[in-house]
This record gives structure tokens, sequence and C-alpha cells, in this order.
């Protein structure tokens, strides 16, 4: 393919026009009609994914897929944008996300409506960009645009303990994305000269940077302890509950579904690949943390009594798998890491979206207060109970696929690890099938009588949720197929 020919690549479109759509959001002054415009917006961004998966083969499309352009060369950082299968699957994710989630919360009524979507649609600019980023710099400036717009969004149309949960989630990310700096600004001093600049932010420069053994151990915690935080990976974790209960849902979707999603790709991308030796010899450390915090984050999701803070202790266990898996150095682990991202971020949003109709129409987010909404609402029973077995990685669920293959590598590396961590899938099928039993089954109560029957709309997003688990849990080849190479590549950089 000539690249005379392409005036735009896909990398480019994906980042770009969300970024566009969202200054443009807020001009619009009607809530109806930005509420459209956001929909809209969203669908034309899921089509350009749809189309870049056609293409997605970059040993014939090349051109379409990367792209980079002079922006600080004389400091050595290019705009330089990619997709590989990994970044080909997180920014479908991020574009099948966004409309899933205006379209299940379009009757939500938000005061400056406009500033709201225009915030959402720059948060997704941002994810698209930590998402095809290929030089370090470039990554650093689209992860602090993905976070900003997300913590207006927490901070303005929160709960009533808003305040207090967007501002441990500014210093918890703000202290990360520090670390991060100082550790990006080190190695950049260690990278190859360009013919513009002493040193380079390119991603091949940072992966090829002259760093030594000692440096590499050191230098390592700068950036594991700032996508430790994202993720969030146990002891980072104590801001996540806390702004998961108290920004708005749809806010939460994105967070939960999407945006953790960051921390674990920034693993694979950037932490691992740049300093390989340091990941080998942390590995058994980085593991224990993520099993402890598997076994610790179901244990207190039992006891919980909000459904919020019930979803977001759940979370944490599921991505504490993710996280060990990434350093058991297996090839099936890293695979399973890759697609389960996805799974994930599907079945999260699916939950979230469960809980957001329950709330509205009961007024309560209590499981102890709920009951019997099964003898009201059956088909939403129906589309929680298939989520709640996705989540439990039920075989034939689109999570089943990633968690058998983690728990293989994770095998491979340690009896042990995988021991402990087995008891967090008989924990989690206690806390979500106890959460079913008590909150949809069993006798309808004051609380509950008036619950009505999901509307259309409300049927259709679950069930394209639903979709998507059952079509990934029995076939999953084409996530696999999309996400090889990419783990080859990553399994290389510890050798």
């Amino acid at each position: 393919m000539d690249p005379k020919n392409i005036w735009i690549t896909f990398p480019e479109l994906l980042t770009w026009f969300p970024l566009i759509a969202g200054v443009v959001a807020f001009i619009i002054r009607e809530e109806k009609k930005v509420k459209s415009w956001a929909l809209i917006a969203s669908l034309i961004t899921l089509g350009i994914s749809v189309a870049s998966l056609v293409y997605s083969d970059n040993t014939k499309y090349f051109y379409l897929n990367n792209v980079s352009y002079f922006w600080l060369k004389y400091v050595g950082s290019n705009l330089t944008l990619g997709l590989d299968g990994m970044g080909h699957m997180l920014t479908a994710l991020t574009a099948v996300a966004f409309p899933i989630i205006f379209i299940a919360t379009s009757k939500t009524s938000f005061k400056n409506a406009n500033a709201y979507y225009g915030l959402m649609l720059l948060t997704q600019a941002g994810l698209m960009g930590v998402f095809t980023a290929m030089d370090v710099l470039i990554f650093y400036f689209f992860w602090e645009l993905a976070v900003i717009p997300a913590y207006f969004l927490c901070s303005r149309w929160g709960g009533e303990r808003r305040i207090q949960a967007t501002f441990k989630f500014f210093v918890y990310t703000f202290a990360g994305s520090l670390l991060m700096l100082i550790g990006i600004m080190y190695v950049y001093t260690h990278t190859y000269p360009t013919p513009y600049a002493e040193h380079s932010f390119a991603m091949n420069a940072f992966y090829s940077a002259t760093l030594s053994v000692k440096e590499q151990n050191w230098v390592f915690w700068l950036f594991f302890v700032a996508f430790a935080i994202k993720m969030p990976v146990f002891p980072f974790h104590t801001w996540q509950p806390d702004t998961y209960e108290q920004a708005p849902t749809s806010t939460t979707m994105v967070l939960s579904g999407i945006m953790v999603k960051m921390g674990i790709f920034a693993v694979i991308r950037w932490l691992v690949p740049v300093f390989p030796q340091a990941a080998v010899r942390f590995d058994n450390i980085v593991i224990g943390l993520s099993v402890v915090g598997m076994i610790y984050a179901s244990l207190i999701a039992i006891k919980q009594d909000d459904l919020k803070r019930f979803v977001a202790y759940s979370s944490i266990a599921h991505i504490g798998l993710m996280c060990a898996a990434i350093f058991t150095q297996s090839s099936i682990g890293l695979q399973g890491v890759m697609i389960q991202m996805f799974s994930h971020g599907i079945n999260i949003i699916g939950m979230w979206i469960v809980v957001d109709l329950v709330e509205k129409q009961t007024g309560t987010r209590k499981i102890s207060e709920l009951g019997g909404i099964a003898h009201k609402a059956p088909v939403l029973t129906i589309f929680l109970v298939v989520i709640a077995l996705a989540n439990i990685a039920l075989p034939l669920t689109n999570a089943f696929v990633g968690e058998f293959m983690m728990f293989s590598g994770l095998f491979k590396f340690n009896i042990i690890y995988t021991a402990v961590a087995l008891l967090s899938i008989i924990l989690a099928a206690v806390y979500t099938l106890n959460m079913v039993q008590k909150v949809f089954y069993g006798e309808a109560n004051a609380v509950t009588n008036t619950i009505q029957e999901i509307s259309l709309n409300q049927k259709l997003v679950l069930g394209v949720l639903v979709v998507f688990i059952f079509l990934f849990g029995v076939f999953p080849q084409p996530l696999l197929d999309l996400t090889k190479d990419t783990v080859m590549t990553i399994l290389t950089r510890f050798k």
C-alpha cells in the first residue's frame, strides 16, 4: 500500500475525532441535543474502530495503522501513533463501551449536560490516545488527558461525599503520574540520539535504553507504582471503592470498564519491555501482592452491603489475576490477560448498568433493603444472571477463556501461588451468587414492589453485552488471533 495515497490513518481518527466531538459538545446548550450528539459521535467512533479491525493486518496495511509527525523534534519526541493487536482490541473496547454507556444512561439528567458529555468524550479521546501512543511523551500526555476529565466528572456530578473521594483519587493519581514522569525523564537520558536531539522519547528508543541492572531495579518501581495505582493493585487500591461509589454511574462505568485497563496495558507496553531484567527479578513480589489482593478484595466483597462497593471490590480481585499473569513470563498467561481485558470490560459495564437500573427505580443500593426483583422485572433478572455467571467465569462465557489461560500461566510459574489464587474462584461464586439471591430472589418488599420492567433501550444494550459474553465464550479465536503478535513481541523482551 502506497503511503502517499493515505491522507489519514485509523489511530488519528480514533484519537482526534472524539477530541473534536468533545469540544463541539461544550458548545451545544440543549441537553437533548447534546445527548444525541454524544451518542452519534460515539457511534461514528465505533464505526471507525470496526473499519480498523477489518484492516488490522499490519503486514498488509501498516500505513493505515501507523503514523508519525514531527512534534518536539529538538527534544526527541514525535507524534507517533500506532495500532498493534493489543491496541486494536482496547480501542475496540473503548469504542463499544461509550455508545452502550450513553444509551444505558440516556434517561439520566445532568445539570450543565454539555459540560458533562464534553468531558466524557474528552475522556474517550484520552483513552484512545493512551492505547495508540508509540512515543512515551505522547503516552504521558494522553494518560493525563484521560484522567483530568474523569476527575471533574466525579467531583462535579458525584454523590454527597464526592469531594473527599475525588480528592483521594486526585492525590493517588497525581502522585503516580509524578513518579512516572521522573522515571520517564531518567530513562530518556539513557536513550540514543536522534538527528535533531540528544535523546529520544520513541518507544523503540526506550526499549533499547542503556540501563544497568541496578538502574532498572529502582526505576522499575517508579513506573510500577504509577500503573499499580491505576489498575489498582493491592495495596494501592484504597482510592477505588470510594471513587466508584461517589462518581456518577456512567463515569464509574468508564473508570471500571476501560480506565483500569490503562494500567494493565501500560505494564505490558512500557514496564516489562523497558525493564525486562527488573521484571524478572521482582516477579515474585508483584505476583504475591496481586494474589493477596485477590483474596483480600474477595473477602471484603462478601461483606459489602452497598452494590457499588460490591462491584468495586469484585473488580479489584479480577484485576489482581491479570497483573499476576503478566509476570508469569508465559505466552498462555499473557494472552489470557489480553483477552481478559476485553472480557472484563464487557462484564463489569454490564454489572454497573444493572446496579444503575436498580438504584434508579428503588432509590437505594443497599443489598439488605432489596429483594424479589425477579418477580417484578424478570427480563432484567435474566440479563443480570448471565452477566453474573460471566463475572465468575462460568464455562461458555467470555471470562472463562481468559481466566483459564491466566491460571494456566500462573500454574507453570508457581503451584503455591496458583493454589492460593484459585480460592478467589470459590469466593467469587460465594459473593456473586449471594448478591443475586438477596437482591433478585425471595419476596418483594416495600422498596422493590414498585419496580417495573426495563425499557427497550436498556434491553438493547444489555442484549448486546450478553451477545459478546456468549460469542467470545464459545468462539474466542478472533481475540486470540488479534493479540498473538503482541504476545510474542513482549515475551522476547523477557529473554
